[in-house]
């Protein structure tokens, strides 16, 4: 999944060298930690926080088959 996050990550921002995705394990829960150009945090987040809305419904889809919960958080 952190590849996923990561590929997506890059093909919206303008400095795809400064994204990281970092992910802390938990017993149920797996927290993914985007980290982008603080000039892209915008294009992550998106209109009203869509594009970010829809990465995470990619990331529930797949936690599902999983059996994992995912969740991402984007950070500057």
């Amino acid at each position: 999944m952190k590849e996923l996050v990561e590929a997506i990550a890059k093909a919206l921002v303008d400095h795809p060298d400064d994204v990281q995705v970092k992910a802390i394990e938990g017993e149920q829960t797996t927290v993914l930690e985007l980290h982008v150009h603080p000039d892209d945090l915008g294009k992550v987040i998106g209109r009203q926080g869509r594009t970010a809305k829809a990465m995470r419904t990619i990331l529930g889809a797949s936690g599902m088959k999983l059996h994992k919960r995912l969740t991402l958080e984007i950070l500057e």
